[in-house]
């Protein structure tokens, strides 16, 4: 059984948002795979989904609500699971088949490099591959000084790739950027909508847009910042409408 993971907190995002990813993964899976929701509130969640507690961790309350909560699915044990997780963002547009991403490299931690910062080791943690148990020291570590921790790489996903010498990238072609990678630079996004390569299989929607900004057309943006309409203008793909649902 293939194990992919998720987590929910807050009011960001809501359960149409885990449902969705379920969906999602029963379409791009071709093997047996179970989705694991982390969440503190399980309400209209689909009953396929196996709900659990967040994990414990000591978080500053000025980043309880930030991506550094991902370092709690690090601690040893989590939850009843073992083996190789696929931990996925609620947020991810998934495009293509999700099985490969558990026979690449297995045992190690696999994760996006960072589009941003090609060629510095920096991962991009909106979907990583982890063995459980076996970087249990990064949350120990974590743990003993969060905030000293968080001064030092803001990031927490810099923090783990400064941390793990074994670190594995996906193919670049795997995993790709919206805004980064996929979207026509402006002014042809006017007209021009962003093409999904064929090898892909996610595409992350870092920062704004967010998938359903794209659907409906629309780059919100600061009322400060109205002058950003100029260039923040885009065609929604197909693909986009075809995978969101």
């Amino acid at each position: 059984m293939q194990k992919i993971i998720c987590m929910k907190w807050g009011s960001r995002y809501g359960s149409e948002y885990v449902n969705r990813l379920y969906t999602s993964i029963k379409r791009h899976t071709k093997r047996p795979t179970s989705l694991y929701c982390f969440t503190d509130d399980t309400k209209n969640i689909d009953k396929s989904v196996k709900c659990m507690p967040l994990p414990e961790i000591n978080l500053p309350q000025t980043i309880s609500n930030t991506p550094w909560r991902k370092i709690s699915i690090w601690q040893y044990p989590l939850s009843n699971l073992d083996g190789d997780i696929l931990f996925l963002d609620l947020d991810l547009v998934i495009t293509g088949n999700l099985d490969r991403f558990f026979d690449y490299k297995p045992g190690y931690y696999c994760v996006i490099e960072n589009w941003t910062q090609i060629g510095k080791n920096i991962g991009n943690t909106s979907c990583f591959r982890v063995p459980v148990g076996k970087y249990d020291y990064i949350y120990k570590k974590f743990q003993k000084d969060p905030i000293k921790i968080v001064k030092q790489y803001h990031i927490e996903q810099t923090y783990l790739s400064d941390n793990i010498n074994d670190q594995v990238f996906w193919p670049a072609e795997w995993c790709r950027s919206f805004k980064h990678n996929l979207l026509p630079n402006w002014p042809f996004r006017i007209w021009v909508p962003a093409k999904l390569p064929k090898e892909t299989s996610i595409v992350a929607f870092t920062g704004k847009p967010d998938p359903d900004d794209v659907i409906s057309g629309n780059w919100p943006v600061k009322r400060s910042q109205i002058y950003k309409k100029i260039y923040k203008q885009l065609k929604t793909p197909k693909w986009v409408i075809k995978n969101w649902s």
